[in-house]
């Protein structure tokens, strides 16, 4: 269950939901957000199309994306609708929904470190982080890449600032991108072989892998923390080899592989 700070959904929220009763009429889904809220998806809201048999859409124990189209606060559930919602939508709210279940599971551990359980936890500091940097997963990325100075501006305690700090840089790790670029190498110098092993060579740079695509051509592969950095990385590198090559009367240029 990941918990939300407001007790009920709004009206055009998506939702998730596990289906736990179809009826011939509609089905009942439990709201994995909400404690002990309950969602209705009427048959009309199953499908753009006509529907004969419901259970040929929805299942007992399936997992469910849906749009909020009412909120009754009396009967104690809202009723949603499964066709009133684009499959990238559907995507991102999935993704979304388990990356909140990662940032409730890092909370429980940060709990745990404190002899305390995940309700307090999120009495806490958990709806105060949520309200302070959007979401829960946000805070743990934070302070697992920059330490817990990151979390010293918040209202957290140091105790806190210090287990969550230590449950992420144990379980998040560094983001990391590639990318590609193509050095080309000419040297006309007797021993041209060897100037092109020298200018491969002077490439210093750490993250960064060469191999041959066939001469001149030789491919370069950088590995960094952020998209800044990797190209400056990969153009540094490239004019490294370029400078060698030069000096030996050879020639080179660099060209960037498209994304």
């Amino acid at each position: 269950m990941v918990r939300m700070r407001k007790q009920w959904p709004d009206e055009g929220d998506l939702v998730v939901g596990t289906v736990h009763k179809v009826l011939n009429y509609g089905a009942f889904a439990s709201l994995e957000e909400y404690d002990d809220k309950e969602a209705f998806i009427h048959i009309s809201e199953v499908s753009s199309g006509w529907v004969k048999n419901i259970r040929d859409y929805v299942r007992e124990n399936q997992k469910i994306v849906a749009r909020v189209l009412r909120v009754n606060p009396q009967k104690g559930h809202v009723d949603v609708s499964l066709k009133r919602i684009r499959e990238d939508q559907r995507t991102r709210k999935i993704q979304q929904w388990k990356i909140e279940q990662k940032a409730e599971r890092l909370l429980e551990f940060a709990a745990k470190k404190l002899g305390k359980d995940l309700e307090t936890a999120y009495e806490e500091v958990g709806y105060g982080l949520m309200d302070e940097f959007g979401d829960l997963y946000g805070v743990f990325e934070i302070s697992a890449e920059e330490g817990v100075e990151s979390l010293k501006e918040s209202k957290l305690s140091e105790e806190w600032a210090v287990a969550i700090t230590e449950v992420a840089k144990r379980n998040i790790s560094p983001p990391e991108v590639h990318i590609t670029g193509y050095v080309n190498l000419h040297s006309y110098a007797p021993d041209g072989v060897e100037v092109i092993k020298r200018a491969l060579g002077a490439i210093d740079k750490e993250g960064i892998s060469v191999q041959c695509v066939g001469a001149p051509r030789y491919r370069l592969m950088v590995k960094s923390s952020d998209y800044i950095t990797a190209e400056t990385l990969l153009k540094e590198a490239a004019q490294q080899a370029i400078d060698v090559v030069e000096e030996e009367g050879g020639e080179g240029n660099f060209q960037r592989e498209l994304e």
